[in-house]
């Protein structure tokens, strides 16, 4: 089975994590699946916009730490670099409109993944959660630029060190979140939401994106290889392996 479904209608082109057993967990598959569909969406002129979202009630629970725990040990660093950094990098650079479909719920890198889109259309039964802490890492997928940029750095800071999950209305409230639907009319408002998109003027949305770009996030690429880094500390510490291990046996860690 695939990991990513996808689908064009009227320029539209939707990405859809399908991993539902895994609450559309990350995986090296999944990954790879999205890294190629990018890579070809930047050289197809019928596509003139594209959404992603998530198979099931998750949009994505991030990466799949089952997934990183077996075999030999892991580099965090190059972990980082073969896999989400050149994703983040793909849908900054990608000169089309790309939307989080935030169907469901949204943690970790793949809350990453979804402030690098462009917008993000949320689901009232969407909840935002930062992730890392709870198994003392810190934040990668761009998340360490991207969410002080757009709710603040002291927001940023306590999201993440509380792990607590940002609700629906109070994202529309900080500029998260571009829209919030009901649940029951979630993926027909995005869809007719990405259709006016795509009837727009796409080309000139491809240049200001790059404008926004070198004005906003002009270290974006840095920011990355500094993530990078940190967490390749972070990955060889006492606490990280707690924080697995308490996260795997379904308990809470203890830090010491």
């Amino acid at each position: 089975m695939t990991t990513l479904l996808s689908g064009t209608e009227n320029g539209v082109l939707t990405l859809r994590l399908n991993r539902p057993e895994r609450a559309n967990a990350f995986n090296a598959e999944l990954i790879g699946e999205l890294q190629d569909a990018f890579a070809r969406t930047a050289q197809d002129s019928q596509t003139r916009v594209i959404v992603l979202t998530g198979a099931g009630r998750a949009f994505s629970a991030g990466q799949d730490i089952g997934e990183m725990q077996g075999g030999a040990a892991i580099s965090y660093r190059a972990h980082l670099e073969k896999t989400y950094n050149p994703l983040i990098l793909q849908i900054r650079k990608i000169e089309k409109p790309v939307i989080a479909a935030l169907n469901g719920p949204c943690a970790g890198a793949a809350f990453g993944v979804a402030l690098a889109c462009d917008l993000r259309l949320a689901s009232d039964e969407t909840k935002l959660v930062v992730g890392f802490g709870g198994i003392a890492l810190v934040p990668d997928s761009a998340v360490s630029l991207l969410l002080p940029a757009l709710i603040g750095l002291g927001r940023a800071q306590y999201y993440f060190m509380t792990n607590e999950a940002i609700m629906p209305q109070q994202a529309l409230e900080w500029g998260l979140v571009n829209k919030v639907f009901s649940s029951e009319k979630f993926m027909p408002e995005t869809n007719s939401f990405a259709a006016k998109l795509a009837a727009g003027p796409v080309g000139a949305f491809g240049l200001a994106k790059q404008a926004f770009n070198k004005a906003v996030l002009p270290n974006l690429e840095e920011a990355l290889r500094v993530e990078a880094d940190l967490q390749e500390i972070a990955g060889r510490r006492d606490e990280h392996k707690e924080g697995v291990s308490a996260f795997m046996e379904k308990r809470k860690p203890k830090f010491q």
